[in-house]
């Protein structure tokens, strides 16, 4: 199993699965002005903004295979319109697994070896 940073949470009104790969990593950078890495720092040191919540849960529902309409439509409903702090640990929960990888990951695991250039 290849460490894809995949991870399922139970977050509004189902189980979802959550996704940030680089390209949705490199999108929530851009929205956020700030790092990943950045981003879940201000989440662990209450430095966050609260587009901070909403961004990395909307980019990680797109990861995981919602289509971005369906995804803007949970956030604006289910954290948008919620307090904050409601989703600060599911937000936490998404980033941390793009950056570390899914908790239920073993670490060194790969699919196959990536051929090195002649």
């Amino acid at each position: 199993m290849a460490r894809d940073a995949r991870i399922e949470l139970d977050f509004a009104d189902g189980t979802y699965s959550f996704r940030l790969g680089w390209g949705e990593l490199a999108t929530l950078q851009e929205e956020c002005d700030a790092g990943p890495y950045m981003i879940l720092h201000r989440l662990h040191s209450h430095q966050w903004r609260v587009q901070d919540i909403a961004n990395v849960i909307r980019c990680g529902l797109i990861g995981g295979g919602l289509s971005p309409a369906e995804a803007l439509k949970k956030v604006r409903h289910y954290v948008e319109k919620r307090p904050p702090l409601e989703n600060h640990p599911i937000a936490i929960a998404v980033i941390s697994a793009g950056l570390l990888g899914a908790p239920e990951e073993s670490v060194g695991e790969r699919e196959a070896p990536i051929p090195e250039a002649a």
